[in-house]
């Protein structure tokens, strides 16, 4: 009986105690990691996403940063909070440089990232598509001059994106190499338009300037299909090895489509962006 009153006690401390407890517990304040612009655009027709995520001490100084450019960088459902973690992480850790992330959300992927295809049962599919052509204008003549006039940048660029927006970093490297300074580009989707673009690359790589560029390639454990195309592109880099580009190639077996990004731009950061070492 003693133990039964005592619990009946405790019971009656804390169910009086919960409301006022609660009531003391202050608002919540937002977590904010960025900016975020809607960015007009001719060229796209109306506004568009931009995020923008800046290293811890871009405040404090004068300095200058290099900038990452993220295709599929939007905070909905896309990679601008996954991959701007990244580059956090590094600047805490010590592992990379600071960099700047911009964020270019996508709207119509097949439209925006996907180059053009003769493919009826593609078309049928998705009849917006095939128009990278107008959303590299985009982000050439709008997005680039919009960042640049805006933040201290040290004209040191990178591209990177996954899948169809990795298809767009290959298409944009063999098109228009001089728009980036680097290249990452995470298991493109290379089976667009029967694999055209990989099999035509020897053709646009013999066009290249022996500018200094950067590209990086890795894919998962995705088929045959999606080795082979690889292999095709890996192929004509090798036969044209042009002595400005610096170019990789890493088979990630382990993963798949759905599990690869993340540590595969990891992985790009820590190349791309390796932190000097320390002073003697």
């Amino acid at each position: 009986m003693r133990n039964l009153a005592a619990l009946i006690g405790l019971m009656l401390l804390f169910g009086t105690a919960t409301p006022t407890a609660a009531q003391t517990v202050p608002e919540p304040t937002p977590i904010v990691i960025g900016q975020s612009w809607a960015l007009p655009s001719l060229i796209m027709g109306g506004p568009r996403e931009i995020n923008v995520w800046l290293p811890p001490g871009y405040g404090e100084g004068g300095q200058t940063y290099p900038v990452l450019y993220l295709l599929d960088g939007g905070t909905t459902w896309q990679d601008f909070h996954h991959i701007s973690g990244l580059a956090q992480l590094g600047s805490v850790n010590g592992t990379t440089r600071d960099v700047i992330v911009v964020g270019i959300a996508s709207l119509d992927r097949r439209n925006e990232l996907a180059l053009p295809t003769e493919d009826p049962e593609l078309i049928a599919r998705y009849p917006t598509q095939g128009d990278s052509a107008r959303f590299r204008r985009f982000v050439a003549e709008e997005v680039l001059p919009f960042i640049e006039a805006r933040f201290r940048t040290s004209g040191e660029t990178a591209l990177m994106g996954e899948s169809l927006a990795g298809l767009f970093v290959v298409e944009t490297f063999l098109k228009e190499p001089q728009m980036f300074d680097a290249y990452v580009a995470v298991s493109p989707s290379l089976w667009w338009d029967g694999g055209q673009l990989a099999r035509q690359s020897g053709a646009y790589l013999r066009d290249h300037s022996n500018d200094a560029r950067t590209l990086i390639l890795t894919v998962g454990d995705e088929g045959a299909e999606a080795q082979a195309l690889m292999g095709t592109l890996t192929g004509h880099l090798r036969d044209h090895a042009l002595p400005g580009l610096t170019w990789s190639f890493q088979p990630r077996p382990d993963e798949t489509h759905a599990t690869i990004y993340h540590g595969a731009a990891l992985d790009a950061f820590r190349q791309l962006y390796a932190a000097p070492p320390p002073a003697d």
